[in-house]
């Protein structure tokens, strides 16, 4: 850990004294080559429970059944039952004494592949330490929600298992990007093109001290996705302090390969929405449009009574870096002014859709309420995720959206298990 004056650093931007990142070798519970494609889904929290079980119909291998063992009770279960839990934990003992996993006997790193057919990107999978979580080395960008914490805390301690990665990313580093390159010369243990066109690519690289060292080299990590995941961990650890439990399996991709979508928004409003744009608000709402997707930060699409628009945001008014992020400058000049929208993380009139899928969904949301507005968002970029969380500030709830996704089940972290 890294400590200021004995004590474990607060990261701020104008901390001289630096920390480097720790990443460690695991020894994975995996999928065999023959299984992979099967046993690989999509993460817990971008499907809902029903969208998880017609995925995982006919395919009980899937790791939705251990992520979000959900799917395989009664539909009326309440979220975060103990029999969610107990199921969990039976499903993934199911597939841990299986013929279709490996546990792995020697430490490991991999590197992962992910090639979408007009994007790719290789991260570094191994472990981080929850120190590092803690004092700051591990940057954090966005407020956790309690109980999205408190499920996968007892997933975790019931388990005896981090059965997903999170997704970090790091500012780009030579010497790293030289040992993936080399890693990539052998040859895969896994290469699937999963349902979705995105094809996975992962090399087990046992001999991990080039690597290990450097990424000493890198002063900080940044959370990317899984938030909660990380926040479990940390709290996982306190509350069991056994062998393994002290780090979490974690992907690692550099900046510069990583691709952040919109996350757009649908607000539900009893009222004329596009009246109270208009005579609430500061900006102007542009005549009707064909256009639905911004071209430049500072412009947003509307959709509204049937009709498209663009609007373009002021400069904000408001200190703090985050509050610069287009997503930040909407509820300051449009979503609190006319829609009394205060709270983006309680409130329930506010919805949120992936760039991931069209406009056509943001349409058909807005058509199906009948009243209220869409609206069409320009990405944050990289670069304003790393400078927040630099800053040491929070942005906005759902404000990226990153892809392609990370597969679940590939490389799973159990601890305080004995390979025999």
């Amino acid at each position: 850990m890294c400590l200021v004056h004995g004590r474990p650093r607060l990261y701020s931007p104008y901390q001289t004294i630096a920390c480097m990142a720790t990443i460690r070798p695991f020894c994975a519970l995996r999928p065999t080559p023959e299984t992979v494609k099967a046993v690989a889904s999509v993460p817990y929290d971008v499907v809902s429970v029903e969208e998880a079980r017609a995925l995982a119909e006919g395919n009980p291998l899937s790791f939705l059944h251990v992520v979000l063992p959900e799917i395989d009770l009664p539909p009326d279960t309440v979220e975060n039952a103990q029999e969610v839990f107990q199921q969990g934990w039976t499903n993934l003992s199911d597939y841990r004494f299986s013929d279709s996993s490996v546990h792995d006997p020697v430490p490991a790193l991999y590197i992962y592949r992910l090639a979408s057919p007009d994007h790719a990107m290789r991260g570094v999978f191994g472990c981080v330490t929850v120190s590092e979580y803690e004092d700051g080395t591990i940057r954090r960008h966005e407020k956790t929600r309690p109980y999205k914490v408190e499920g996968r805390l007892q997933h975790i301690v019931r388990q005896r298992t981090h059965a997903e990665p999170v997704m970090l990313t790091y500012r780009n580093h030579a010497a790293v990007a030289e040992e993936v390159a080399r890693a990539q010369q052998e040859d895969p243990l896994f290469d699937f093109e999963a349902e979705d066109g995105v094809r996975h690519t992962v090399w087990r690289l046992q001999r991990t001290e080039a690597l290990v060292t450097a990424f000493a080299e890198v002063p900080y990590l940044y959370i990317a996705d899984g938030h909660h995941r990380c926040s479990a961990a940390a709290q996982a650890y306190d509350i069991m302090k056994v062998r393994g439990s002290d780090m979490f399996p974690a992907v690692l991709f550099p900046a510069e390969e990583m691709v952040i979508l919109p996350y757009n928004r649908v607000i539900s409003f009893a009222g004329d929405a596009k009246e109270a744009i208009i005579r609430k608000t500061g900006v102007t709402l542009g005549p009707p449009s064909t256009q639905t997707v911004p071209t430049r930060k500072g412009e947003v699409c509307v959709y509204v009574s049937g009709q498209w628009h663009t609007i373009q945001l002021p400069p904000t008014q408001r200190a703090g870096v985050a509050s610069g992020l287009d997503v930040a400058r909407l509820h300051e000049f449009v979503l609190e002014p006319a829609f009394r929208l205060m709270s983006p993380r309680s409130d329930s009139r506010i919805g949120y859709v992936g760039g991931n899928r069209s406009t056509d969904e943001l349409e058909a949301r807005v058509d199906r309420m009948k009243d209220g507005a869409a609206f069409s968002m320009y990405p944050t970029s990289m670069e304003e995720l790393l400078e927040v969380s630099d800053a040491g500030e929070l942005m906005p709830p759902k404000s990226t959206w990153f892809e392609p996704k990370l597969r679940s089940g590939l490389l799973v972290h159990m601890f305080d298990t004995i390979i025999e």
